[in-house]
């Protein structure tokens, strides 16, 4: 949606993308809202889903476009990389982070702080990258979604999907045409970080901020998958596991 006295989220790259993106997607899968009222139609706001696939960021894209914002992410560089996924995030501006959980330098997030003062959404996967839980449930995440939140001043919106893993598997670079699929995405009230804001930002309260965030995202998740997620989130680092590349 368009801000009076703004331009338009929806940029004629965006629109052109569209065009071909949005038929061959709607060919092989749909989406299945719940609770879409809840992204905001307006304004700036960091948006954090779960992440168990390549392709998520399309899927996700293009469920924002449905709802009327333009989505751009700040998102692992290694994911520029994968035949068409990379192909749509370098042509629609998004922001690449060269090491998962990590930044080199502070461009990607002066970039993302300057789509927030635009008025842009801004997508942040929490985790980093694919989720090493052996049954994709959301695993500890990083910091970088809380801070800008926290630093900007900004709604943090927590999302979940479930059927991408079905469109392109975990660590797979091929798409599952057919049949069609059904993909559910959900999204959530802002994390109350109130608790958090005008504090000193430091690695024990971003950290604990990020739990929320976790907490929130994996609620969803439980809902929308029907089964209740582990009690004690999936930590990499306890079962001795890179936070790059394959562990299967």
């Amino acid at each position: 949606m368009t801000v009076a006295g703004q331009p338009s989220e929806k940029t004629i790259g965006f629109r052109a993308l569209a065009v071909v993106l949005v038929p061959f997607l709607s060919s092989i899968a749909k989406i299945e809202f719940t609770d879409p009222q809840k992204l905001p139609r307006i304004g700036a706001f960091v948006l954090s889903p779960n992440h168990y696939s390549n392709i998520d960021p399309v899927i996700m894209g293009w469920s924002i476009w449905k709802l009327g914002r333009a989505p751009r992410f700040l998102a692992k560089a290694s994911l520029f990389r994968v035949p068409v996924v990379g192909a749509v995030l370098r042509g629609t501006g998004q922001i690449p982070v060269e090491r998962a959980g990590s930044v080199r330098g502070s461009e990607p997030l002066k970039a993302a702080h300057e789509l927030a003062d635009k008025g842009n959404a801004v997508i942040i996967y929490p985790e980093g990258t694919l989720t090493r839980d052996p049954q994709i449930w959301p695993m500890k995440g990083k910091t970088g979604a809380v801070r800008m939140a926290l630093e900007q001043n900004l709604p943090l919106i927590p999302a979940a999907h479930w059927g991408t893993q079905a469109v392109m598997g975990r660590y797979s670079n091929k798409i599952s045409l057919f049949p069609r699929k059904t993909i559910k995405v959900a999204f959530g009230d802002p994390v109350d970080l109130d608790e958090f804001r005008g504090k000193p930002i430091n690695s024990a309260l971003l950290t604990a901020a990020t739990e929320l965030v976790m907490a929130d995202i994996t609620a969803l998740l439980e809902g929308l998958r029907g089964e209740t997620a582990p009690v004690e989130r999936w930590n990499p680092a306890a079962h001795n596991q890179k936070e790059t590349g394959r562990f299967e």
